[in-house]
């Protein structure tokens, strides 16, 4: 017994530093390996690198780059509480007993993130739905409607459209929101 511990902690602590140099070194979407006449050959797909010959570019970039840092956490956030109440609605079968639950979240989560959201810009907060999209795949409308219905869905759409926002935006990482989720890979990363 003691032998097959010793090996399980010997194994922990070679394989350890080698996953953590290879999340930390990976620069590439995909590696794929061919064998090429007897050669194994390894096919990288690079990360792009984007040069701004105008300076209003790069300084858009730049602080996309800032409100991805400042937005990112709390998109993981939503989506921990968000499973989180998936698990408390399914376990839970009286239609008044979710309501209830979910009005509590509410009433929690508008008292923990109040401060903050109304500390952020608006582009902060267009940054931040489309994060929560990238990370719970709902947009911020689908998840309002799921939980609190589509009449109060409908109204905090049409508020957000009033401030130049739509709730009902998605996350599409291969086209419009390629720069996003290149900043994304590299914050999760820790290049930023």
């Amino acid at each position: 017994m003691k032998s097959r511990l010793v090996i399980l902690l010997f194994l922990i602590a070679v394989a350890t530093p080698e996953c953590i140099a290879q999340r930390r070194s990976r620069g590439f979407w995909h590696q794929e390996w061919t064998v090429y006449n007897g050669d194994t050959i390894a096919l990288v797909h690079i990360l792009p690198v984007y040069k701004y010959s105008r300076k209003p570019d790069l300084r858009r970039y730049q602080r996309l780059i800032r409100q991805v840092k400042k937005v990112y956490p709390l998109a993981k956030q939503v989506r921990i509480e968000m499973e989180k109440m998936e698990r408390q609605l399914l376990a839970v079968k009286d239609p008044k007993e979710q309501e209830r639950l979910t009005s509590e979240l509410q009433k929690r989560l508008i008292k923990q993130y109040k401060p903050v959201i109304l500390k952020m810009t608006i582009s902060e907060g267009k940054v931040l739905l489309k994060l929560i999209d990238r990370e719970t795949s709902y947009t911020a409308f689908q998840i309002i409607k799921d939980f609190r219905g589509g009449f109060v869905a409908g109204f905090w759409q049409m508020m957000a459209k009033m401030f130049g926002n739509n709730l009902k935006l998605d996350y599409q990482p291969e086209s419009r929101d390629r720069i996003l989720e290149q900043i994304v890979t590299y914050y999760e990363m820790g290049w930023l």
